[in-house]
């Protein structure tokens, strides 16, 4: 049987929602690089279906989308955690910005490499 804890309250998960939409807005509206990558995106699926890229390829292409888009969500969280903590130059501070900021580019060059081989099988 599990434990209550004790002294937490939650908060509506509508409200959990809530703050969940509200931090993404924002997100997209002070974040370049997450609009760049959410015109990208649109660019993406607009051209999967216009050269009708079968459904399940359909699929990977957005949990590849999805995740560029997290990962650059996560890598705005760290850089604002980051700047909150310190604004003075520190290395560590400076690795963990570089850090978050090359998840974000990792991914997307697998993400584009298995785009181009969905594109390749599908124009083959």
């Amino acid at each position: 049987m599990m434990k209550q804890q004790q002294g937490k309250d939650h908060k509506p998960l509508s409200e959990s929602f809530k703050d969940a939409l509200a931090g993404f807005l924002h997100a997209v509206r002070t974040e370049r690089n997450l609009l760049i990558q959410f015109l990208a995106a649109v660019i993406v699926i607009a051209f999967s279906l216009a050269i009708r890229i079968p459904f399940t390829e359909m699929l990977i292409v957005l949990i590849l989308i999805g995740g560029v888009i997290s990962l650059e969500l996560m890598n705005t969280a760290v850089e604002r955690l980051v700047d909150l903590v310190t604004r003075e130059k520190k290395p560590l501070a400076g690795a963990a910005k570089d850090l978050a900021a090359a998840s974000v580019w990792w991914f997307s060059m697998i993400a584009a490499a298995i785009y181009f081989f969905i594109l390749l099988d599908a124009l083959i």
